[in-house]
């Protein structure tokens, strides 16, 4: 099988495509690990300048990044590239076989398995929850204070996602725990993932043992959740009593843990993603006072200075255009892999059978040919008669194809409630202590969000 590009072959017509060309710079042994580690995000934006499909050298693995949204989109749905890669090998140790690291018929039926927690129907059931914790974390702000962002809206989503969709008990005692755990191993996983040699971690450094207490604190909780359901004999109907009672292809129950691995899935993508999301959101509205100024006056005029409500997301149109401007410009997600499942092609480029891909969402959302005036934050440009101006394959924070995230809604109408509700009631101003400079990891935030709230009355 092969993935055709609608780009020119690199080789004459007839040749056999040859291997794409080595991208410049890297360092002797770490080779462009290096420069992965030291800047990254400048490293990634810049790859394009290259070709639209380059080599990597990664210590002693090669990998190849491509840099051509549409290529990108390709790759995402063709059968030729299965989840894979340093990234997904790095993750397999927070995130085991669930569905996020899964592939073939065991990804599709652990989709089948959640798909129904997401739908419409159900996220209106949720938004009670959102609605809720939004308000309690705004209600334990004072005027004047000093707020650190991240840890706020962690702790919120992390209750969000526990509450709604997993309906987990003595969710107080264990968001904190979460919150903490999980901080600690994303900060550790990016440095295991470009410096992918083995021995490195098991030696007793300070930092190696923090990883290894959070990320088994993290895999506790989870069973302890588990336990705690199995124990009740109760089934609300949500969406871990469906993962306990799921089958396998042998019409047998699937074992604790995959049902683990599945928790675990659901509970960094429902928590991190959307917490590193909401910071920096938060973040560009402290930056950008006149954004903020025009999303608090549609809010006001929508809701008439009432609660924000899951009914008044779809009038928030400007609101939903400032939340897709933020994942674009600033994305939590921002690299990601692939293995190439069998001798394939792309971009006219041959790539072996257990390739390692890499590609940037980042770098593709900030490519000058895709977006004009592609460093500035500008809300209006998802207006509908300049958002047809944009690549669609340069932009898409849920993914494409069969791995498209199947709480894409969950997530916007919890970004949006927490987001309009925050809005409705404080002004966020940077204080001396903030730093919106990037933080790499597995996610990106803000090295330090630490913002002065004001209220509006």
């Amino acid at each position: 099988m092969t993935v055709e590009s609608t780009l020119p072959a690199p080789s004459s017509p007839g040749a056999e495509p040859g291997r794409p060309p080595l991208a410049p710079g890297g360092a002797p042994l770490l080779g462009h690990a290096w420069n992965l580690l030291r800047d990254p995000l400048g490293f990634l934006t810049r790859l394009r300048d290259g070709g639209d499909v380059v080599q990597l050298k990664l210590g002693p693995r090669t990998a190849y990044a491509v840099c051509d949204p549409e290529l990108v989109a390709t790759l995402l749905k063709s059968p030729d590239f299965l989840v894979g890669g340093p990234l997904w090998e790095t993750m397999g140790v927070l995130l085991g076989k669930g569905v996020a690291t899964s592939n073939g018929p065991l990804h599709r039926r652990q989709r089948r398995a959640i798909q129904p927690a997401f739908r419409m129907d159900r996220i209106h059931e949720y938004a009670a929850v959102m609605e809720e914790e939004a308000r309690a974390m705004a209600a334990r702000w004072s005027d004047g204070q000093s707020v650190d962002i991240t840890a706020e809206v962690f702790r919120t989503a992390t209750r969000i996602v526990a509450r709604s969709v997993l309906h987990i008990e003595s969710v107080d005692a264990r968001a904190d725990r979460l919150s903490t755990a999980l901080h600690t191993v994303f900060e550790g996983l990016y440095r295991r993932m470009v410096l992918s040699f083995g021995p490195l971690y098991r030696l007793p450094t300070p930092a190696n043992r923090r990883f290894e207490n959070a990320l088994a604190d993290l895999h506790r909780l989870v069973d302890e959740i588990v336990a705690e359901r199995r124990a009740s004999g109760s089934n609300p109907g949500d969406l871990l009593a469906a993962l306990l009672d799921d089958r396998d292809e042998n019409g047998e129950t699937v074992n604790e843990q995959e049902v683990h691995d599945q928790v675990v899935s659901l509970v960094v993508a429902g928590a991190e993603n959307v917490a590193k999301t909401l910071t920096w959101v938060f973040q560009l509205l402290a930056e950008h006072p006149d954004a903020e100024k025009r999303l608090y006056a549609e809010v006001e005029s929508v809701t008439g200075g009432g609660p924000v409500a899951f009914g008044d997301i779809k009038e928030l149109a400007y609101m939903r255009n400032l939340l897709t401007e933020s994942m674009r410009i600033r994305p939590a997600v921002w690299i990601l892999t692939r293995l190439a499942a069998v001798d394939t092609t792309l971009g006219g480029f041959s790539l072996p059978a257990g390739a390692d891909i890499v590609y940037s969402p980042l770098a593709m959302q900030r490519d000058p040919r895709a977006f004009t005036d592609h460093l500035a934050f500008d809300p209006d440009r998802w207006l509908p008669e300049r958002a047809a101006d944009v690549t669609p394959a340069a932009h898409a924070p849920f993914s494409v194809g069969n791995r498209k995230c199947p709480g894409d809604h969950f997530s916007m109408a919890e970004l949006s409630l927490i987001l309009g509700t925050v809005v409705s009631r404080w002004r966020l101003v940077p204080t001396s202590e903030t730093d919106g400079s990037a933080r790499i990891g597995i996610t990106l935030q803000p090295k330090r969000a630490v913002l002065r709230v004001e209220a509006r009355n």
